[in-house]
């Protein structure tokens, strides 16, 4: 019996591949949003957003919307709840992003006031 069980495991994957890698490719539109799903492990929604460029609450709604695709399962956490994806894109043979960090605004340099140049007030 378990040999059956197995053999349709492995026919069920084969026949599901087209399909995964279809919804894969819809569901995660963005550069930003496969780097989050790869990332998505069980990590917390602060370090999956780093990877990603992206905040903390963009991954809880992305984490969503893959839990009811069936793209990730949810995961209990102190403080909440995870996602943890159900598929590598690399075994699909999608792209994982390589994206830039992004930086922090640098605080505006102030700029020297003009000085007002001329005769003290009541002199003509």
């Amino acid at each position: 019996m378990v040999k059956l069980l197995e053999e349709l495991v492995r026919w069920t994957k084969v026949i599901s591949i087209p399909e995964v890698k279809k919804l894969l490719e819809e569901i995660l539109s963005s550069p930003e949003e496969k780097v989050a799903y790869e990332s998505s492990d069980g990590k917390p929604s602060q370090e999956v957003a780093k990877s990603a460029n992206v905040s903390y609450v963009t991954v809880t709604v992305w984490w969503k919307k893959w839990i009811k695709a069936g793209l990730a399962e949810a995961i209990s956490a102190k403080g909440g709840q995870r996602a943890r994806r159900l598929f590598s894109l690399d075994d699909f043979g999608i792209e994982i992003p390589k994206l830039v960090p992004k930086q922090k605004a640098k605080p505006a340099e102030e700029k020297p006031q003009p000085q007002i140049v001329g005769k003290p007030e009541g002199q003509l």
